[in-house]
């Protein structure tokens, strides 16, 4: 694969996640309390607007924060859906999906990006 098609891929992967996430708030909103409200609201917003480091190449250490977030995200999920013994939906599975695919997209790029520098240093 090439860059770009790496990097928009990551990107859309975390912009389609981020959009379930705000999707999630008016679908539960009478059944979720406040806290979790603002959860979904921050996190949704936080993996759209990744798209920004992650379409500009910022430095690397915008990438694994990026993928730290993302880490953090899938491990409430585990912990809190099936792990509290509440049933996973289509729509918890694509957003982990989604999240997934970001995680495993990020890193790709990280270990081509690590590759082109010593190939350049060379």
């Amino acid at each position: 694969m090439t860059s770009k098609v790496l990097i928009y891929s990551a990107a859309a992967s975390t912009l389609i996640a981020g959009v379930l996430h705000l999707a999630l708030v008016p679908m539960f909103l009478g059944q979720m309390t406040p806290e979790v409200t603002v959860f979904f609201v921050a996190s949704g917003l936080a993996q759209i607007l990744w798209i920004l480091p992650t379409v500009k190449k910022w430095i690397m250490p915008w990438y694994y924060i990026g993928i730290g977030g993302t880490i953090v995200l899938i491990m409430l999920w585990i912990v809190y859906i099936p792990g509290g013994g509440h049933p996973t939906d289509l729509n918890s599975a694509v957003i982990e999906a989604f999240q997934i695919a970001f995680v495993i997209l990020s890193v790709i790029i990280i270990k081509k990006r690590k590759e082109e520098s010593i190939k350049s240093r060379m």
